[in-house]
């Protein structure tokens, strides 16, 4: 009778930094007291285990031991503390202040970092602990860097993988592996242009090996597919098999030839695709059953066998190693969407149908969330009651999980938001939370607006667990202020990058009672905006939960008075049920039955008054050199640099114009008028010989773009129109870290141009920068017009 095994329940148990860095200790101890076991019982080392002459392959040090090796005592080790934690217990230094050996050097940190990327317990949150070990020790060789950006890569977050990454390469500037993971950054965070040149410049200074060359033939791939125009299509299509042909040839790596093999299908030579295709096959199959491969490289091999089948006409055999692929690589985002891509790429070839292949992988959608906050004790009728938490925590929870998403963008607010985030959390999801204003104000205005209730200690919480808290300005200002909605503006736009990066679908979806709101910033204005970008919404009809709470609280009234009860709720709709479910923590409440999803065609909402307070796209640019210019060339600055820009600032629709000394700051109603001119600024610039004005030949421009709620008013002294605030400060200090000829911008103004849906231009990574005057350090993007025919 085979043996049943039934470990301890740990899915729930997540093990911190300091946890897995103990488990790497304690792995490596229990190795090294086997192997004294083994050299106590007469055993010796031996290439081959030979159990007669007593010979074993591993008694060798931890650090020789094959991949999986290593990787199994990890696993038995890790299993173990998450069973001591599901049981209760915990794991305490005695001395706090002198802990032995839970801080480790770098090249351990490293073999640790490595070790997780290869096992089932890489996570995001386990990494970022990780990475504030590595701010730490500051490492002494580019090892943790390498390692670290690479598990980042895999789980599909090239923007920290890049931040990382690029820390590294500012104390190793020359290293290769470092620039390889980061050209691979930008090229899956959509910066293809910018990963296209780094590879090129690499490859011209000599660098000629297969990864290099693999990795530029990528971006051509990408280059194709974005491009419009046929003739520029097929000359990228072309480099790309090109490059990937030259480096399969080195020395027939399988990732390069399967790729090679794609775009020999893709161009029609069916006789070299196959044979391509069937050769890798072979290696992949030998390579498999190889004893030192490690998760990581598992996954790629059998990812590859299930292209190899797809482009051999075996669908079946495609969807069986794709599937045993996605079971290696959950979690790993990055990795499933790059086989996904070419997976889908193959389908579209071949005429197979594209969401069947698409299902093989695992890869879950986005959600970008609003909702209604719980009533206040004042609110005259009532819309969210308190009795309710349960019903509707169950009703998005449900939700959540027939959508399959685990990557959630949403606010913190007190009600619907928090909720969202718990049940995100209780699906072990991603919490990424943008909130309107800092952080206190946030909880005095939006989450301690119940007496005694503990929505407090639960948005400290979340925000203990996020991936990210991004704060969308640093105050309110007042009552009805369009922080709120130029936060869920910002939210969508994030969320929406995230989405593209991933190749995988953004659902909006919404906690609302069908009506239109109380001010700007709320949930119907937010649906409003949602509409305009999508054709789907996916809405949970509070007001039919209401009413069913109100029918049942109403029927249990009736019965109530016919048994002689006579004291009635003093409110129905805003008693408190205190019964609570035993395994959420949250009151007890039927799910709805009938929580619909409202499409593209329902009504539009009001649209809420303006204030004085408006969401617009701002321009700061400075002349380079200005400082230089000669006393007699002012003039001719003035009547030829200047007037030439204002000739074209009058095809502009732009709001307030204003200069002083070498600086422009300009105001759009729309980012896209924003972004169009600025690159439209920097064409007319570098296109002019100025030395033909008088002036010097190397006049430019550093400009920066941002976008934000701005404050209305006329200047008391000029009686001109002004737009003032601190996101004019912020646009300011964006300016000065500017290359010479280039637009950089913030953060919002990519996610808001994200949220449109704009193809006139893109916003490309460029990293955290730190901002002029100390302002602080900030995600900054490059923006450049999309290349003709791309």
């Amino acid at each position: 009778m085979q043996y049943q095994p039934h470990p301890i329940e740990t899915a729930h148990i997540t093990l911190t930094a300091e946890y897995l860095k103990l488990a790497e200790i304690l792995a490596r101890n229990s190795h090294d007291v086997w192997v004294q076991q083994r050299l106590d019982d007469g055993w010796r080392y031996g290439p081959q285990y030979d159990l007669t002459q007593r010979y074993h392959p591993y008694l060798v040090n931890y650090n020789d031991l094959p991949d999986r090796e290593q990787h199994s005592r990890r696993v038995t080790v890790s299993e173990t503390l998450k069973a001591l934690l599901s049981l209760g217990y915990r794991v305490e230094v005695r001395d706090p202040t002198s802990p032995p050996s839970l801080f480790l050097e770098d090249q351990d940190l490293a073999v640790m970092v490595q070790g997780l990327t290869r096992s089932a317990e890489l996570n995001l949150s386990s990494l970022l602990d990780l990475r504030r070990e590595i701010i730490r020790i500051q490492p002494r060789s580019s090892d943790i860097y390498r390692t670290f950006g690479d598990a980042l890569l895999q789980l599909g977050e090239p923007l920290m993988a890049y931040d990382a990454l690029a820390e590294g390469l500012r104390y190793w500037p020359q290293d290769l592996r470092l620039q390889q993971l980061l050209a691979l950054a930008l090229a899956r965070s959509g910066s293809t242009v910018t990963a296209n040149q780094l590879l090129v410049q690499l490859v011209e200074a000599g660098q000629k090996d297969e990864e290099t060359i693999g990795l530029l033939a990528r971006t051509h791939k990408d280059l194709w597919q974005q491009a419009t125009d046929p003739t520029i299509a097929a000359m990228q299509l072309e480099l790309a098999l090109q490059r990937y042909q030259q480096a399969y040839q080195q020395n027939g790596s399988v990732w390069t030839g399967i790729n090679a093999a794609t775009l020999a299908l893709v161009k029609g030579d069916l006789t070299q695709a196959q044979t391509l295709a069937q050769r890798v096959r072979s290696r992949c199959l030998e390579q498999l059953t190889a004893p030192v491969l490690g998760r990581g490289e598992d996954y790629w091999r059998l990812a590859t066998l299930g292209e190899a089948a797809l482009i051999l006409g075996n669908c079946a055999e495609a969807e069986d190693f794709y599937g045993q692929a996605a079971a290696i690589g959950q979690g790993r985002f990055g990795d499933l969407s790059s086989s996904r891509r070419n997976a889908v790429l193959l389908a579209e070839v071949l005429g197979l149908d594209t969401d069947r292949v698409k299902q093989w992988f695992q890869i879950p959608k986005v959600v970008v969330f609003c909702g209604h906050m719980l009533d206040r004790p004042d609110r005259p009728q009532p819309r969210f009651p308190a009795a309710l938490e349960g019903t509707v925590y169950r009703a998005i929870l449900e939700r959540l999980q027939k959508m399959e998403v685990q990557l959630g963008y949403a606010p913190a607010a007190c009600g619907a938001d928090i909720l969202f985030l718990e049940a995100m959390r209780e699906l072990k999801g991603e919490l990424h939370i943008v909130l309107p204003c800092n952080r206190e104000q946030f909880i005095q205005d939006s989450v301690d607006l119940i007496p005694g209730a503990n929505w407090g200690d639960r948005f400290d919480r979340l925000m203990q667990d996020a991936t990210e808290v991004v704060v969308a300005s640093g105050n309110k200002l007042e009552e009805n202020d369009v922080v709120y909605e130029y936060s869920h503006r910002l939210l969508y736009g994030l969320a929406k990058i995230r989405a593209d990066q991933l190749g995988t679908e953004l659902i909006p979806l919404a906690v609302w009672d069908g009506k239109p709101g109380d001010g700007p910033g709320g949930t119907a204005s937010t649906v409003t905006n949602w509409r305009r970008w999508t054709d789907h919404v996916e809405v949970i009809d509070l007001a039919a939960i209401l009413r069913e709470h109100q029918a049942r609280s109403s029927l249990s009234l009736d019965v109530a008075l016919q048994n002689g009860k006579t004291a009635a709720p003093a409110a129905l709709g805003n008693t408190l049920d205190n019964t609570l479910d035993n395994t959420s923590g949250h009151p007890v409440g039927n799910t709805l039955a009938n929580s619909v999803s409202y499409g593209v065609s329902h009504a539009t909402l009001t649209s809420c008054d303006i204030s004085s307070r408006e969401i617009r796209a701002l321009l700061f640019a400075d002349v380079v050199n200005f400082s230089h210019l000669e006393e007699n060339q002012h003039g001719p600055f003035a009547q030829h640099f200047w007037g030439e820009i204002a000739v074209l600032s009058e095809q502009y629709p732009i709001l307030m114009k204003n200069t002083w000394g070498d600086a422009l700051y300009f105001v759009f109603p729309l980012v896209q008028q924003a972004g169009e001119f600025a690159l439209a600024l920097c064409d007319l610039v570098q296109s002019i010989d100025w030395s033909t004005k008088g002036l010097p030949a190397g006049l430019n421009l550093r400009i920066a773009l941002h976008a934000g709620p701005v404050e209305r008013t006329v200047d008391p002294i000029t009686g001109q129109l002004n737009y003032v605030g601190m996101h004019v400060s912020h646009t300011a200090r964006i300016e000065p870290i500017t290359p010479p000829g280039k637009v950089y911008a913030s953060q919002a103004f990519a996610a808001i141009a994200a949220s449109e849906d704009l193809r006139q231009f893109t916003c490309d990574y460029v990293g955290q920068m730190p901002w002029a005057k100390r302002y602080g350090t900030f995600p900054t993007y490059h923006v450049r017009r999309v290349l003709a025919g791309l």
